[in-house]
């Protein structure tokens, strides 16, 4: 189905702000995402999408619904940041006094009022670079990993240290530090929006609905890769920045190191001196230090019950930040295994093949 540009859209923005969706290999929940922004956007023409290499058709059917839809080249490795940057780009060539560009992931759908609840938050106030909403889960209850991803996404209104690809930016600030870092796989958000706040500008979420996420996450496998991907982008923005007085991510860097090497160091070294020296079983006490795991799960699981959420939710959180520590430390290792032998970046994946993707949950 085309979109038809003389509909008329209720409470329409101007023409001073653009959509810029990117996505590989989306399927039917990069549709899903174009039919939401054009349903809060008078000029498809300033909706643009722009694919990655994907394989399932996703370029044609986007230009089927009359958005301007686009490719990366091949020159360059595929990354979030490189096509952010080449779509908003586009739209102020086709929109030279373009103020305010919205991001979306193709796997996300924007809420209905939001364009206009974003807009008024940055008209209001000059000082924003950027503003976010909520971000739920399209489907939490699918599998324990979906339930992970929208317990990650919920954050409390007001000013923030960052905003993530699904949120409205001013172009001026945009423009001021350069957009987002074209090198990076993953974090780009964050340390783009460390560089706004370093020249003294501002972000806010606000508490209104912005976007449903669908992570479709069936195996633990996916998550795991996600994890690694945090990991990697957790160490290399940390170095990148490592001397700005804003910092980023260097205390959960530290942190990382500490609990994935700390506790089975402390443990090897114990049981092998009570080894050597009382005999016997005595070794076995070595492993204590490993139950310094239960301590910090147990840590994390009280501070989400004491934010309201159930025994189950808690736990299942609890679980999953104890042991995402691993695959985090997995993702620092081959940030580092590549730099030392200079090889590029390539981007670590978990979405399922289009083939998979539903519209409904299973």
């Amino acid at each position: 189905m085309t979109h038809d540009p003389t509909h008329s859209v209720p409470g329409a923005p101007p023409a001073s702000v653009a959509v810029v969706a990117i996505g590989r290999n989306e399927g039917d929940r990069m549709l899903r995402c174009l039919k939401a922004a054009l349903r809060q956007l008078p000029d498809p023409a300033m909706v643009i999408y722009v694919d990655s290499g994907s394989t399932d058709g996703s370029v044609m059917r986007a230009r089927e619904l009359g958005v301007t839809a686009v490719e990366l080249g091949v020159d360059l490795p595929f990354t979030a940041a490189r096509a952010r940057n080449f779509g908003l780009r586009v739209a102020r060539e086709r929109q030279p006094n373009l103020e305010f560009v919205q991001f979306l992931d193709a796997d996300c759908e924007m809420m209905p009022g939001w364009i206009i609840a974003a807009l008024s938050r940055l008209r209001a106030d000059e000082g924003l670079a950027g503003v976010a909403g909520t971000l739920r889960e399209r489907y939490p209850e699918a599998t324990p990993y979906n339930k992970l991803c929208d317990m990650e996404w919920q954050a409390p209104a007001g000013e923030t240290r960052y905003v993530g690809g699904n949120a409205m930016y001013r172009t001026q600030a945009l423009e001021e530090v350069g957009g987002f870092d074209p090198g990076l796989i993953a974090g780009e958000e964050p340390e783009m929006c460390l560089r706004l706040r370093e020249r003294g500008w501002r972000l806010w979420r606000l508490a209104v609905p912005m976007a449903l996420h669908d992570a479709a996450m069936t195996r633990f496998g996916q998550w795991w890769r996600r994890s690694v991907r945090f990991g990697h982008a957790q160490i290399e923005v940390s170095q990148k920045h490592r001397h700005s007085p804003k910092r980023i991510w260097a205390r959960e860097s530290r942190s990382t190191l500490a609990w994935t090497i700390g506790p089975p160091a402390l443990s090897v070294l114990a049981a092998t001196v009570l080894a050597l020296t009382a005999g016997g079983w005595w070794w076995l006490l070595g492993l204590l230090p490993l139950e310094l795991y239960d301590v910090l799960a147990f840590k994390v699981y009280l501070a989400r019950r004491r934010g309201g959420e159930s025994v189950g939710d808690a736990a299942l959180y609890a679980a999953a930040v104890t042991f995402a520590k691993f695959a985090q430390f997995w993702g620092m290792l081959t940030f580092w295994l590549r730099q030392a032998r200079g090889q590029a970046p390539r981007l670590i994946e978990y979405k399922p093949p289009p083939a998979v993707a539903r519209e409904a949950p299973p």
